[in-house]
């Protein structure tokens, strides 16, 4: 009858369990497709590099989305206890004994658990038949065409871990709700936090904050001189200048805001007490979800600059796109086809282990290096060109370096010398080809064709081992890429939680709010006042942490300067994605509580 009763319940308050189930089914989701493509054989084993890079990244996505989901579903669950504990209390006071309640609450929680992470995996499952697919083909450009996106040992390592998390937690909630008293119980919600003014204690506060905030900050500008030690001190400092600012800035704008003259105009004095009901509990929420926030956003804005960069990288690691010795008529036909900025070809004489070249052919058509000039342009937000330097006979014969990396094998010395030097070596003359095409993504299928035609039998070593920026392009698909498509689908799931986070905290209190929106609809208040008064009060809740976390977002991206040529490049794309989808998330939580405060009958006015 018990067990009975709490599913009914369950049932009634379906609507606000489907919030829940936003954020759990979309973090398992997410984690199933991490783990389906980090450990997937078929996937790995396409992998330009082998295993370790592939797997390294997608099993680093896991870990991070697995110790964020971590936090999550404490919150989670404990909001299905606030919003379950008035049901309790009940069913304690009608004699159920501590212990039946204590596994109903258990049983609750992984049943919510299994049922959120089964779903998930089928999220997963589609996600990565759909969109890992489009990784492979799109991002990483490579076409499998048996890849499994129903692997069965990721589902039971999603499925395992996810309800491990669930059973940790539901212990936690069992213990906490039977310790609670049973008139805690009936009337937690209803018990106000008010907000009360300590000049000096606030004040001590700021400082903290502020000085918290500008050693992260400072921290991260300068990550090179702290190396590990940077984002656990960045982290700690953070997280505390986040949860002072909250506590002290939020109270007190409330409260001075209560004493102005803006305060007395409409229902403004009613939102603001709405605020300062809780005021205490949300603080502690506002600075996680800043935290979340930040997460979030920089990591989609990092994944798509890892994107941005790619191309800019392993263009600048060689001014050619490919270097071919000795090339068939096959293969230059297939290079003719192609939308080439230059091509030329010098002759070559091998004696051992020394590679000899004409000086005077490259008096006539310099060889070309990338200038690292642009990159500075380029690190302050510029979009410019790759440029190149030419290098003659003269300069080549005093320093071959430039030579070296064309060579397949490195460990050759290069030399240039004269004509008649040139005749005098006893080797069979070859030609090396160069060439440059003008956009390796769009190009890059022929290019494979090429290395096919050009090295039919050791493909799969040529294509990593051949002179030029294609071999980097191609490591460069799978680390850059990779993060670019690991780096979107964090963010996505860091937002769903962070957003659910905070729609729980919202819509936990809503039920006790419920009567207090109809004394003032009795009074004669109009139902649109009370719809400003709610979109009010919910968007402070979700700017704040939004504004902080933004503000945590531009100094984080100094982390990544040595990894990325410019952080900052491009950065209203991403963020413009994020907070268009942060916004769909207000919407739908001022919807939810409308639905659940707002009378369902208008009084005559």
């Amino acid at each position: 009858m018990l067990r009975k009763l709490a599913f009914t319940g369950i049932k009634s308050r379906l609507r606000d369990y489907l919030v829940l189930f936003t954020g759990l089914v979309i973090s398992s989701g997410v984690f199933y497709m991490f783990e389906a493509l980090a450990t997937n054989p078929l996937f790995l084993k396409s992998s330009t590099n082998g295993m370790g890079v592939a797997s390294f990244i997608f099993q680093f996505g896991s870990v991070l989305l697995t110790v964020i989901s971590l936090v999550y579903i404490f919150y989670a669950n404990s909001f299905l206890l606030s919003m379950r504990q008035h049901d309790y209390g009940i069913f304690m006071m009608l004699g159920a004994k501590p212990s039946k309640i204590g596994h109903l609450i258990l049983t609750e929680t992984l049943v919510i658990g299994l049922i959120s992470s089964v779903v998930g995996v089928i999220l997963g499952c589609i996600l990565t038949a759909s969109l890992g697919s489009y990784l492979m083909q799109n991002i990483l450009q490579n076409d499998i065409a048996s890849f499994q996106a129903v692997y069965l040992p990721a589902i039971l390592i999603t499925l395992g871990l996810y309800l491990v998390l669930f059973v940790i937690a539901g212990l936690i909630n069992r213990r906490k709700l039977t310790k609670t008293p049973i008139l805690e119980l009936l009337k937690k919600d209803s018990q106000p936090n008010r907000p009360q003014l300590k000049p000096i204690g606030q004040i001590i506060q700021v400082v903290l904050g502020v000085l918290s905030l500008a050693i992260g900050y400072y921290v991260m500008v300068n990550f090179l001189k702290f190396r590990e030690l940077g984002i656990p001190i960045a982290l700690v400092t953070i997280v505390l200048g986040s949860y002072f600012l909250f506590n002290a800035v939020f109270v007190w704008l409330v409260v001075l805001l209560k004493k102005s003259k803006w305060a007395q105009r409409g229902v403004n004095n009613f939102t603001l007490s709405q605020l300062g009901f809780r005021i205490r509990n949300y603080t502690k929420i506002l600075a996680t979800v800043s935290i979340l926030f930040a997460l979030a956003l920089g990591a989609i804005t990092v994944g798509m600059g890892f994107g941005k960069d790619m191309e800019l990288y392993t263009q600048e690691t060689s001014a050619y796109t490919m270097g071919i010795k000795d090339p068939s008529r096959a293969v230059k036909k297939k290079v003719a086809d192609l939308d080439t900025e230059k091509k030329v070809s010098y002759v070559q004489k091998q004696r051992g282990n020394t590679v000899y070249y004409l000086k005077d052919e490259f008096n006539k058509i310099p060889f070309q290096k990338t200038d690292n000039k642009w990159l500075k342009e380029v690190a302050k937000g510029k979009n410019v060109n790759i440029s190149y330097k030419n290098y003659d006979g003269n300069k080549l014969q005093k320093d071959p370096s430039a030579l070296y990396s064309y060579q397949q094998d490195l460990e050759n010395e290069v030399k240039v010398v004269s004509a008649d030097e040139f005749k005098k070596i006893q080797a069979p003359r070859q030609e090396f080809y160069l060439f440059r095409v003008k956009d390796i993504k769009h190009n890059k299928s022929d290019l494979d064709q090429i290395v096919k035609t050009a090295y039919p039998e050791n493909y799969q070593k040529m294509r990593t081992e051949i002179p030029g920026e294609y071999s980097s392009y191609l490591s460069a698909l799978e680390i850059f890429g990779g993060f670019e498509f690991m780096g979107f689908f964090l963010g996505i799931a860091f937002l769903a939680m962070l957003a659910s986070c905070l729609m729980f905290k919202i819509l936990s209190g809503a039920n006790s709010d419920r009567h207090r929106y109809e004394m003032l609809n009795k009074l004669g208040v109009r139902r649109k006042a009370l719809r400003r008064s709610i979109s009010r009060e919910i968007m402070v809740l979700y700017v704040l942490p939004g504004i902080l976390g933004i503000v945590h977002v531009l100094f984080g991206l100094q982390l990544f300067k040595t990894l990325l040529l410019a952080p900052y490049r491009g950065i209203w794309l991403p963020f413009l994605i994020f907070i268009v989808l942060y916004l769909i998330y207000y919407l739908i939580t001022v919807k939810l509580y409308e639905q659940i405060v707002l009378p369902d009958v208008k009084i005559d006015k």
